[in-house]
């Protein structure tokens, strides 16, 4: 495995995740055209989005870092970047799926309170943008190995 190309397709990955909630986001925000703050009892899901939301941030860091604490030392690089990788998608997965539920809610019923959800966990999934310092930060490396990653 390649690092230059494990790097590239990782980012290009989480620019495909971050650009197609964003148009869906905007996508959303055109079709209702305006919104409600109602947090009467009415819509149930309105009190289900923020604690799938909060579930999906805490759990995907949570998980995250039970899989990467599962790599070990004398594994190849190969593998561990494969492990990482792995640990990636669904700590991303994790964020995006909140998101999208928040902005279906939104959706249905004009409620602001799915949609600001949704464009904090999109906020959030921006910036877990993945690098070389991430990987590095991350995955126990030997000093070979961050001397590799870092040339790359």
């Amino acid at each position: 495995m390649e690092l230059k190309n494990f790097i590239k397709s990782l980012s290009i990955m989480h620019l495909f995740l971050v650009a197609g909630l964003s148009i869906f986001t905007i996508w959303v925000i055109f079709q209702i055209n305006s919104f409600n703050t109602s947090t009467t009892g009415e819509n149930l899901y309105l009190f289900v989005v923020p604690i799938f939301a909060l579930l999906g941030y805490f759990g995907s860091q949570l998980i995250f870092k039970k899989m990467i604490s599962k790599i070990k030392l004398p594994e190849r690089l190969d593998k561990k970047l494969k492990k990482y990788q792995s640990a990636l998608h669904l700590k991303y997965v994790l964020i995006e799926v909140p998101a999208f539920v928040g902005l279906y809610v939104y959706y249905n019923s004009g409620n602001a309170l799915p949609l600001v959800i949704s464009i904090c966990l999109l906020a959030y999934l921006f910036v877990q943008k993945p690098n070389k310092g991430n990987i590095i930060k991350s995955i126990p490396l030997t000093q070979n190995e961050i001397t590799e990653i870092q040339n790359t």
